[in-house]
């Protein structure tokens, strides 16, 4: 069935299908119709959502709810992921899921409430203190918006760890046609439960990149939770092998799964010299002008990213077949995302194309970067001659 709706409204269709029961925020522009479609869609029954006092507020119901079992979700903007970034680290500390919107607005600061932008980027990847690495998703659309949301809860899920979902201020409030129900989803996940036999241990893991069986907190079994460094039973602890044992599982366990994290959407051509890479709202018009670039006889590949941390390695080196020159990042930020995948391609010629005024990137400028390529290609050649 094709409906016309908008980015949010696909947010939070996507979390109803992964299973969500709560959700926890306070409006901010341009997230604010998350909260009230949640309550619309809550109208059965089905779930809980609060209004809070302000977004530390939020996020701190939504650690307390996922502790006792909920899947949870809060949407927010700029000003508020920074209101939320301690209770963030909480999150990570405890091994909390939680997904979280950031409608991404102008910054810095109140910014352009009403200007769109990618701005986040890299904010979204070091949120909390410590620099533990998070699982970060890009909507480029309301299709990806819906799908992506529903891929956060079973990432959080599945990991115990908060996921933030980008979006953006044009994908949150701009309708488009889609088909949700076309979407091909995997199966929902839960959290791992832990049994009631023997001594409960709420952070025990065998290998680093384990995760815990989750045990819910006011259930049969003791918990603890804390934001303090502790061992695998919960209580402080300043022994160093434990503080050890304990930070590199927070990081192994993302870094360790980031193969299965991967989403991205190739189209490459295996004669192309140059690749488009775009990610969030500069997809759109990547995707144009690639179609543009083809009908006029030039060989073009496309990669979209859709989770930008972990990095997308496999699929970046992928992409980067024998006969790829050159590739171009089109982003609305100050090329943020350009130097990461500078890391991993080393010796190719990138280049980066950047708006960060309010305004979209049209798909001609993409045009023109890919025409002017293939000319000076053509000229170098014709030089070599």
């Amino acid at each position: 069935m094709r409906e016309f709706i908008t980015g949010n409204q696909a947010i939070v269709r996507g979390a109803v299908r992964a299973g969500c029961n709560f959700v926890a925020g306070y409006p901010i522009t341009p997230a604010s119709s998350i909260l009230n479609e949640i309550v619309r869609a809550f109208a059965d029954g089905s779930g809980t959502v609060v209004q809070t006092e302000d977004e530390i507020a939020a996020i701190g119901q939504c650690i307390g709810a996922a502790m006792t079992g909920a899947k949870v979700l809060t949407a927010t903007s700029g000003p508020g992921i920074s209101l939320y970034s301690e209770n963030i680290g909480l999150a990570q500390m405890g091994e909390t899921p939680i997904v979280i919107v950031d409608c991404q607005r102008m910054g810095p600061a109140t910014g352009g409430a009403t200007a769109t932008g990618d701005g986040d980027v890299m904010f979204a990847r070091h949120v909390t203190s410590g620099s533990y690495p998070i699982p970060v998703l890009a909507a480029t659309d309301a299709m990806s918006a819906y799908r992506l949301t529903y891929e956060a809860f079973n990432i959080a899920e599945r990991l115990r760890t908060p996921v933030i979902l980008l979006s953006s201020k044009a994908i949150a409030m701009t309708r488009q046609t889609v088909d949700l129900e076309s979407v091909e989803l995997p199966a929902a996940i839960t959290r791992q439960r832990a049994t009631s036999n023997g001594t409960f241990q709420p952070y025990h893991v065998d290998h680093p990149s384990d995760v815990p069986d989750f045990a819910p907190i006011g259930g049969s079994q003791r918990v603890r939770f804390t934001g303090s460094i502790h061992g695998e039973d919960g209580v402080l602890t300043i022994d160093r092998k434990k503080i050890d044992a304990k930070l590199k599982h927070l990081n192994a366990k993302i870094v360790g799964n980031a193969a299965s994290l991967e989403l991205v959407e190739a189209d490459l051509d295996d004669s192309a010299e140059t690749l488009v890479i775009s990610y969030g709202l500069a997809d759109g018009a990547a995707r144009e002008a690639v179609k543009q670039s083809r009908e006029h006889g030039n060989l073009v590949s496309h990669l979209t990213i859709f989770s930008l941390w972990p990095v997308p390695e496999i699929a970046l080196r992928a992409a980067i077949t024998p006969s790829i020159r050159r590739v171009i990042v089109p982003e609305l930020n100050l090329g943020l995302y350009v130097e990461e995948i500078r890391k991993q391609v080393p010796g190719v010629l990138i280049e980066s194309i950047q708006r960060i005024d309010g305004g979209l990137i049209y798909p001609q400028r993409i045009v023109d970067a890919i025409e002017q390529i293939e000319i000076n290609a053509a000229r170098g050649e014709e030089q070599l001659r």
